[in-house]
């Protein structure tokens, strides 16, 4: 009798034991389906906005002043970054944040044309000559957006955007003051010209990058216009470009989120810098470039970013990026010339 209940309870026992096990089992495969999901969400990419309403939200007394939908639009990047699904995820150390690498590469494209229109509205867009003093808000919110884009705590990433944010704020709201005079927004074609210069830059990066998913032999540049033996052993060397498989994704994504911030600030543009635009003849130019870039947002049907060869049986979605990219560069190299004419 007790050979038989030392038998029962030792088959209960391991009963007991696997019924535990496909508890646990369970919980993690309902925890793993709840992370994918949420996943996904967090992935998806934020919605456009309207430049012009998030002006008048800014205003609180009659029309938007010059300069206001600038600094509107940069404010409105600046918490979507922070306040979309998810918040900010590029900093995540738990999941499923610390899964994803697509949103948090959108994420430092949205980052980059902040951090160059926040240097651009420092020094030049908002004092009338070089020797003219900074705004203070301004100076300190500049430094707080280039701070450290993955810090998790001590302090945190969104810690220190929030407070540039709200020295942002600080100066909008001084901006749109009638009953102050110490913030200024000089919308000067010179000024458009120095800030879309930086925009070409970042852009003919990008559109190289977006190439080398298929692989290219390019010329050494590092010393073009240089003479020289020195000039002559390294520029002429070619060399093999190629992106790494892992990056395909995360270069693209970046280059979502760079022409995505990007278009909303060409938009704020067209309204503060007008008058700027029509005397030289440039403001089509200008619509052009917006609808380049409008091309780069259509919906990605692919649940993957294809990396097919050019003229290959799949699509790849790099090049196609490339191609926008490249043809906005060159209409933003037009408008900076019609910009310098006088």
């Amino acid at each position: 009798m007790e050979r038989l209940e030392r038998i029962w309870l030792g088959i209960w026992d391991r009963f007991a034991t696997a019924r535990k096990l496909q508890l646990v089992l369970l919980v993690l495969i309902i925890w793993l389906l709840v992370s994918l999901g949420v996943g996904v969400w967090w992935s998806s990419e934020p919605d456009r906005f309207d430049v012009v309403r998030e002006a008048n939200a800014q205003t609180t007394t009659g029309k938007p002043v010059t300069g206001t939908h600038t600094v509107a639009t940069l404010i409105t990047l600046g918490n979507t970054l922070l306040d979309k699904p998810g918040g900010y995820l590029s900093n995540d150390r738990l999941p499923p944040g610390i899964w994803l690498d697509n949103m948090p590469a959108w994420e430092f494209g949205v980052l980059v044309q902040m951090r160059d229109m926040g240097r651009s509205l420092r020094k030049s867009m908002s004092r009338s000559q070089s020797q003219s003093t900074e705004d203070p808000a301004l100076a300190k919110a500049e430094p707080l957006l280039h701070f450290n884009n993955n810090s998790w705590i001590l302090p945190s990433t969104e810690g220190e955007y929030r407070k540039a944010i709200n020295l942002l704020q600080d100066y909008a709201d001084r901006l749109s003051d009638e009953n102050q005079s110490n913030a200024q927004f000089y919308a000067r074609a010179d000024n458009l010209r120095d800030w879309l210069g930086d925009v070409s830059t970042r852009l003919g990066s990008l559109s190289q990058r977006l190439s080398a998913s298929v692989g290219q032999r390019r010329v050494n540049t590092d010393l073009a216009g240089e003479t020289g033996a020195r000039q002559s052993t390294v520029s002429d060397t070619e060399i093999d470009v190629r992106t790494p498989w892992l990056e395909i994704d995360n270069v693209f994504y970046e280059a979502r989120g760079t022409t995505w911030a990007l278009l909303h600030l060409l938009e704020a543009v067209e309204q503060d810098f007008g008058e700027a635009l029509d005397r030289k003849g440039a403001r089509a130019s200008l619509r052009q470039i917006i609808r380049e870039l409008e091309s780069t947002q259509s919906t990605l049907w692919s649940p993957m970013v294809l990396n097919g060869t050019e003229f290959g049986f799949l699509a790849n979605h790099s090049l196609v990026m490339a191609s926008y990219i490249s043809r906005a560069n060159a209409a933003i190299i037009d408008l900076r010339d019609l910009l310098a004419q006088g």
